[in-house]
This record gives structure tokens, sequence and C-alpha cells, in this order.
């Protein structure tokens, strides 16, 4: 097997993360009147390597992205799950250290201006983020790092003593330090949205012009036609990503509807939720979905005669249609090709480090490979901060998981750096899988909403060794439900072990109430939100959960005004990373569909506390405030070049400020560099 089947299972990792609950195979906490069905594994770690490992394991040979043979760059060897889940000791503790290690800086040198010559760059103004030296118009850069911020007479000191030169490129732009991206989803996301799109909302693409999106039925068998009448074969398969069955009303597609799109062509819908996938007749029959499958398949839809009516909901119904088509369709050279994808679009936006918050999903060794192949050249475009799957780890490794994670965290280097754990309390957002307290959903027959572990136990089970290591403890939580469990269990882990700088962090924080946001304060906690859930999904979800709690998702300023950090993100796929847009949502609060200023008090109407959640606050949240996030000396010298300074602007002008370049380690990369998919 090769990339594209390794990213086949990755791709399935990414539907189950966020979906096994509906089935059963993700662990849940309390769920009102939901089961986990007879012979479910015992916990997603053990669902993750005995089901998708298997996948991979003679996947011993990879190939880089010019479809040539890397002979077995890690040895040849893929661990025997099985063995490995057997030779667990119980009696042992899952941890070793008893303090957790730094994070090595280890730069490397090749990336940067590395010959001891120092260079200045000039700029209208330079926005630090340093609130004691706010504002400069000249940075010097040694070594890949900031060796003095100001005026050029500031810098005289150096300058008189060293050789130097001066950029003066960007002399009529704003500086700002390079934007974070605190929660992405580089490989997972790259795949998905390089796919041909159905999305709801308009698609950025770094290639070419932005796709607008479909918002009705015609519209999307408008596309859907599009892609057909493209396709080379009447037999090849059409394989989109990005359909909103939430957005789009309660009916979802059949195999009628698509049929009538294409009887020969396979259509393959994934869904936004990324839960869901639709399929037609030529899908179904190509890929051998049987009756039978289907029959014993929870979530498969079936018409009344037992045949598929093409709606595959959940990921065990999900991996009787998927797997074969992605293994057809992702090649050897498009693994590489979608992380390219996604690294151009985070360049053109800004972004100079993104968060990985689901290291080790399925396959360290594709992860690896494909990351050290667009993260860790000399000509990288940004870093990579990976955060381990807390489950998958215990899974893969057992009671070695903690010292595993431990050793990773000190071989990484200034590109490539590891650094924190991440569970998973209640479900998605964009499907409604979140867990709301009561009230809860409007229409429950519809919208349950699901915990991903059986019991509270459990969940804390698995989060205290890395806690009582030192971990910095990342937990994807969205609705009121899942967040108040979440800082219950913060607290319980606060009580049984007391730590100071802990960071842990709610990941998403999408439905919450006033009493949660004082209780992450008093915890020391930090939360890192999307703010996509106001501008796409208010005008959608009111009539789910009401306007009120629609309206108030993602809460900010009254976080910010309790002094909570808080960090902004995509979590691409379900947003694209665009830090400006993203600060322009958190300043505006609007709606895309109706214009309504969602939640106004809600609103943060300083637009540097805004600038601080994609810059210092978001490298807080990742635990690398010491290195990235402000324009200070010793800092890695990564900025971003804007046209204009957002804090100057109207405040719904904000999204339309042009990024000119990133500066990564005192190397510029024009946004124009990137804008096709040879770039180098």
């Amino acid at each position: 097997m090769k990339i594209n089947q390794y990213i086949c299972g990755l791709l399935f990792a990414m539907i189950s993360i966020h979906a096994c609950a509906h089935d059963g195979h993700r662990p849940r906490i309390g769920a009102p009147n939901q089961q986990t069905p007879t012979g479910a594994p015992e916990t997603w770690g053990t669902y993750c390597v005995t089901e998708l490992a298997p996948l991979f394991r003679e996947a011993l040979t990879v190939y880089n992205q010019d479809n040539q043979l890397i002979d077995k760059p890690y040895g040849g060897q893929f661990p025997d799950i099985k063995k490995l889940q057997k030779s667990k000791d119980k009696s042992e503790p899952i941890f070793r250290a008893a303090v957790l290690p730094k994070i090595p800086y280890s730069p490397m040198p090749a990336n940067s201006s590395a010959d001891g010559k120092i260079t200045v760059f000039t700029a209208k103004k330079i926005v630090t983020m340093d609130p004691g030296w706010p504002f400069a118009t000249a940075v010097a850069v040694r070594d890949g790092r900031i060796l003095s911020v100001g005026t050029l007479e500031d810098l005289k000191p150096w300058l008189d003593n060293n050789p130097y030169e001066i950029n003066n490129s960007f002399a009529d732009k704003v500086i700002y330090p390079g934007f974070i991206e605190a929660h992405g989803h580089p490989v997972m996301g790259g795949v998905a949205i390089s796919l041909p799109p159905l999305t709801y909302y308009s698609l950025r693409n770094p290639y070419g012009p932005d796709f607008p999106g479909v918002k009705t039925p015609e519209e999307m068998v408008a596309k859907l036609k599009e892609y057909v009448a493209a396709a080379k074969t009447p037999d090849q398969t059409i394989l989109t990503w990005g359909y909103d069955s939430v957005a789009m009303g309660k009916k979802k597609p059949t195999n009628i509807e698509l049929d009538k799109i294409s009887p020969t062509n396979p259509l393959i819908l994934w869904d936004a939720s990324e839960h869901f996938i639709f399929a037609n007749s030529a899908a179904i029959k190509k890929y051998g979905v049987t009756n039978g499958q289907l029959a014993k398949t929870v979530g498969a839809g079936r018409n009344p005669d037992g045949t598929s009516n093409g709606q595959f909901l959940g990921a065990e119904a999900a991996k009787l249609i998927m797997l074969k088509p992605l293994s057809e369709v992702l090649n050897p050279k498009q693994g590489l090709y979608s992380l390219r994808y996604i690294s151009a679009l985070m360049q053109q936006a800004g972004i100079t480090t993104t968060g990985d918050q689901f290291y080790g999903g399925v396959n360290l060794e594709l992860e690896n490979e494909l990351v050290k192949q667009v993260f860790g050249q000399p000509d990288s475009k940004a870093r990579i901060v990976h955060v381990a799957d807390g489950i998958t780890f215990m899974g893969l490794y057992g009671n070695k998981a903690i010292d595993q994670a431990v050793a990773l965290r000190q071989s990484g280097n200034d590109r490539i750096i590891f650094n924190g754990v991440k569970f998973f309390a209640d479900d998605a957002f964009t499907s409604l899988g979140m867990q709301l307290e009561w009230p809860g959903y409007i229409n429950p027959e519809q919208y349950k909403g699901l915990f991903m572990f059986n019991n509270k136990q459990d969940f804390l089970k698995a989060m205290r060794p890395w806690w009582n290591t030192g971990f910095q403890i990342h937990v994807h939580s969205n609705g009121s439900g899942g967040n108040q469990i979440t800082l219950d269990s913060l607290e319980i882990l606060q009580a049984e072990h007391p730590r100071f700088d802990h960071r842990f962090t709610l990941e998403h924080f999408g439905i919450s109430s006033t009493a949660q946001g004082r209780q992450v304060k008093a915890l020391g906690a930090l939360v890192s939100t999307n703010p996509y859930f106001v501008s796409d999904r208010a005008d959608i979800n009111a009539n789910q959960i009401g306007t009120d709690r629609a309206s108030l998702a993602a809460r900010m300023a009254s976080l910010i005004d309790q002094d909570v950090v808080v960090a902004l993100h995509s979590d691409t796929p379900v947003g694209v990373p665009s830090p400006l847009l993203e600060v322009w949502i958190a300043v505006n609060r609007v709606g895309n569909l109706s214009g309504k200023v969602h939640a106004p008090y809600e609103r943060v109407r300083d637009v540097n506390k805004a600038m601080k959640m994609v810059t210092i606050d978001a490298a807080y949240a990742l635990g690398l405030n010491d290195r990235l996030g402000s324009i200070e000396t010793g800092k890695l010298a990564d900025f971003v070049v804007l046209e204009e300074d957002p804090q100057d602007v109207r405040p719904m002008k904000i999204k339309d400020i042009g990024v000119v370049a990133t500066i990564l380690g005192g190397r510029p990369t024009l946004t124009s560099e990137t804008r096709s998919p040879d770039w180098k």
C-alpha cells in the first residue's frame, strides 16, 4: 500500500474522531438513553488501533510527491498493535516523568539567515504585541531570531558593530507577529478542502477564484452536473467535500436524486459535518455495498426492500462506501498536494505557525513523512505544533504512552514542535452532535448530542496521568453539557494534584453559560474558540437551539473581560484558516446569512485585543509564547506583512486587508509566490 491508502485511513479518522459517538464506537460520557452496541470496542483508542491500524500494517514503503520510492524510511516496521495491547502491564503507571522537561529550542540554522549577518526589515509601522514596547519601524534579525526592535536609531548599538543589510521591501506596509492557527488539522483538513467542493459558504482556493458556495438543492445539482461533465470517463468516481445537510434543510439526498444527476458516474457527497456520506446507485454498486452489510450497520439507510437509499450516516456506515473510492482518488501525489494546498492557503492568510490538534490519530509514519516534506524543509512556509491525541497514544503505546510523548517533545526543532495532549468531551458543533444542558435541543428526536466517554470517571482516568505528569491538556468541548463536564473534571484534577501554569484549554467552547465562563477563570483554564460558529452557524442553528444560545456561540468579550486568555482558530475543515476574517468576526459578530449582529455585547470592541487572539494569545494557548506571538528580542523572527493596520481601519473592513507576505525565521515569502501548485 502506498501513501494514498494511508490517507484513506486518515480521512476515516477524521470522520471517526468527530463522529464515532453516533454509532457507539467512541466511548461517551453519560449520554441519556444512549447505549454502546454489544461488541463495541472498550475505548476509542482500542477501536482506532484495532480497526484502522491494520489498513496500514503492511505499508512499509512511502512514496514522495514525484512518485519515487522512499526505501522503508522508518525501518519498514509498524507495531503489531494486538501484541502491544496484550503486553500492557496494567499494574504499572502509564507515566514515568515526575517533571515534564521543557520543549527544546533546537533551531534549524539552514531555515533562515544563519551566517551571522543582521537583516533589518523596515515598515511604516510594526505592531509588536509587546505592551511595554508596542510600536516600532524597524526590526533586526539574525540567525532566524529577533535581535532588536525599535527605530533605526534604536538599532544603532547593534548595527555600528556588526555587518548588516537593510530590507526596505515593506517600508510602506504594516508588520505584525506572524499569525498563529491555534487549532487546525493540516493533514486531514488539507485533503478535505482540496476535493471538489459543495460547501454552503464560499471556500477559498489558493490557486484560483474562490468557490462561491451552493445555497440550494438546485445549485448543488447544477454543480454536480459540472463535475460529471468534467469527468474523463463515464465510470470515474466523483468524490466531493462539504455538502451541508444541516444548512440545506431536513431532507437529505438519496440515491434516487443523485441517480438523476448521473446514472453512470459514481457520485459521493462527503458532508460538511464530517459524519454523513450520500451516494448514488453507481457508487453503491461499484464499491460493493451489500444488503447484508446494510442490515447490520448502524446508520446505513435502507429502502423497504433492503437496498441502500444512498445515505450513510455515521462512521461505521461511511466505511461501507468510502474506503475504496478514497484509495482510488488519493494517489501517491495527492497527499503531498493536499498538504501543500493548505500550506499555501495558510501562507496567503499570513499564518506562520499552525497547531495540529489530532497528531497520531491514525498513523504516525504517514503524518511524520508528509509533515517532514512540507513543514520540515529549509524553505518551508510555516511551523507546526503537534498536539497528541491522548486516547490514540494510549491505545498504541499502553503504559509507555507518556514516555513516548515526552520523547517526541524532546525530539522537535523550531519547525516541527511537539507539545500537549488532546481529549474529546462531546461531539461536533456543525452537525449539532454537541451535548447541551437543559433544555437541550428544540427537536430532540432529530438532535440529541453525545458525550465521548461512558462516564466522567473514564474521562478523568484518561486525562489524569497526563495531568499529573505536567502535560498541557486540550479538550474538544462544544456544547454546554460538554463544557460543564470538562470544567468539573478539571476541578477534580486540580484538587487531586494542584498545578499553577497548566494552560488547560477548552477547544471550541461553542455553547456556554456565564457561570461556565467564571469557572474557566477560577480554574485557570484557557479558551480557544471557533468564530465561524457565530458567522456561519448562528443564523442556521437558531431553529434548533434557540436564538439566544445560537447568537451567544463562541463567547469572547465576556471571557476577555475576566482576563481569560482566548485564542481564535478555524479547526479546518470546519472553517478555512483566515486569521483576519476570524478577527473580523470577533469584532463584528455578523451572521453571513442575515447580516444580523449576534450577541453584540460579546463583540471584542478593542481590535488590539482581537489581534492578540491570533498572535500572542494563540501562542500562549499552544504553550509557545516564550518564542512566538510577539516581536521581541530573542523570539523567532516570524512576521506577517499587511497592507494596512487592522486597528486603523473601520471594523467592517478588517477582513479585506491584503496580506502581502510572511516572514519565517527572517526569510520572506510574498503571497504571490504561492498562487500556483508548483510553488517552491
